[in-house]
């Protein structure tokens, strides 16, 4: 915990910082009103790349049980994309014969279980790992989970009580945990020896891409390239035998690994090249992107302080740890955005934004007020929110903050 001072993967102690976002609260600590009165945490927040394995990572790790405390406010099951994302997952490991009839399933920061719903409904039988209160939820739903963060003790109790996974999944996690060597172990004692663990993470290229700085905050301490998983997996004596490019998140990358020496699938070959030569791994293109940051936040900032300036009522959509990273980078607070609008049922309605203090509210009071300007804070999906926003009567402009601010009548 605390200061990053070698590689997560390689140990190399020469890390070259790219991007500074100073020091940022933790993106789940939403505040009550009472609290915002009070001190508030902040933690160093600076990306950094290793020229050694290629890996880019955040250089301070915050204790788990902060970032993720019992009330963490975050479900699964609140977003539709995740949803098809994960039916998507369970019929491709179907069809391609990673599971069947009576299979265990394991999932690792299982949350509400919304991942495991469509495994269970192909009668496998299915396992949460969850630290938050979330595991209530999915228990209550009928998605059996252990609540704790995942360790060798934890991992030892699911093999006990369900024996070996023929699928372990790591959705939006993978990248979560501190301590590498073990997350790999634990993975091993709770996958059976013919067994895939399937890893999804937000992909590297499309953060370079398409300038998504949104998604660096403490949760996600590393971000992926294959070449680094690669490295890290054979270390450990696994082999990725596959890798897909997927729409979720914005962007990820799914990846497929077994435990012993396989050779990796042409796709997967394929991916390596490509990042090879759109300049993953050299540190000039990092610097590029960071410059590519600071031009947007130059932008953005001057949009909305002329709309401000002519008197016009901005209101954000959506309030997720993407957004707060935006909101804190770009220095947006109550006095620019109004309030931001979160789908009715999110537990962060009547509470405040960490770090900016813009007030959350059911988005059904968007419809009611109508302001002039909906700032879409989770962008990366901006079309499809567009969409659903001008359905439910939304009359006025969309702005959609990156990568480069555009209005959308």
């Amino acid at each position: 915990m605390g200061k990053v001072t070698e590689c997560q993967i390689c140990r190399n102690k020469d890390l070259k910082t790219f991007l500074s976002f100073g020091h940022q609260p933790v993106p789940q600590e939403y505040l009550t009103r009472e609290k915002l009165h009070e001190m508030e945490a902040t933690y160093p927040l600076n990306l950094v790349f290793c020229e050694t394995c290629g890996l880019v990572q955040i250089d301070y790790v915050v204790p788990p049980e902060i970032v993720f405390p019992p009330d963490y406010p975050y479900r699964t099951g609140l977003t539709n994309m995740l949803i098809k994302n994960f039916q998507t997952l369970s019929d491709t490991l179907f069809s391609e014969g990673y599971f069947k009839k009576d299979s265990l399933v394991v999932d690792i920061g299982s949350n509400d279980g919304t991942l495991l719903k469509p495994f269970k409904a192909k009668d496998a039988r299915v396992v949460g790992i969850e630290p938050t209160g979330a595991a209530d939820v999915a228990n209550e739903n009928g998605i059996t989970t252990v609540k704790g963060f995942l360790s060798p003790e934890v991992a030892a109790q699911v093999v006990k009580e369900h024996g070996r996974a023929d699928v372990v999944t790591a959705t939006n996690v993978f990248a979560h945990i501190n301590d590498t060597d073990s997350l790999i172990k634990n993975i091993q004692s709770l996958l059976a020896d013919d067994g895939v663990f399937v890893s999804e993470s937000q992909y590297l290229m499309d953060i370079l891409e398409k300038l998504e700085f949104d998604t660096v905050y403490h949760e996600h301490l590393r971000f992926y390239a294959l070449k680094p998983l690669q490295r890290m997996f054979e270390a450990a004596g696994m082999s990725i035998v596959d890798a897909e490019r997927i729409s979720a998140a914005g962007g990820s990358i799914r990846v497929y690994a077994k435990k012993g020496k396989f050779p990796m699938s042409k796709r997967a070959v394929d991916i390596i090249a490509a990042e090879e030569k759109a300049g993953v791994y050299d540190f000039a293109s990092y610097q590029k992107f960071a410059e590519r940051i600071m031009n947007a936040k130059i932008d953005l900032m001057s949009l909305l302080l002329k709309l401000k300036k002519d008197g016009a009522r901005i209101v954000g959509l959506t309030s997720s740890c993407r957004s707060n990273t935006l909101l804190g980078f770009m220095k947006i607070g109550n006095d620019i955005v109004d309030y931001t609008g979160e789908k009715s049922g999110s537990p962060k309605i009547g509470m405040f934004t960490p770090g900016t203090h813009i007030p959350v509210l059911d988005e059904a009071k968007i419809l009611e007020d109508q302001p002039e300007y909906l700032l879409m804070l989770s962008w990366h999906i901006g079309k499809d929110l567009i969409e659903v926003m001008r359905k439910k009567g939304f009359k006025g402009k969309f702005i959609l903050p990156l990568p480069k601010p555009e209005i959308i009548n």
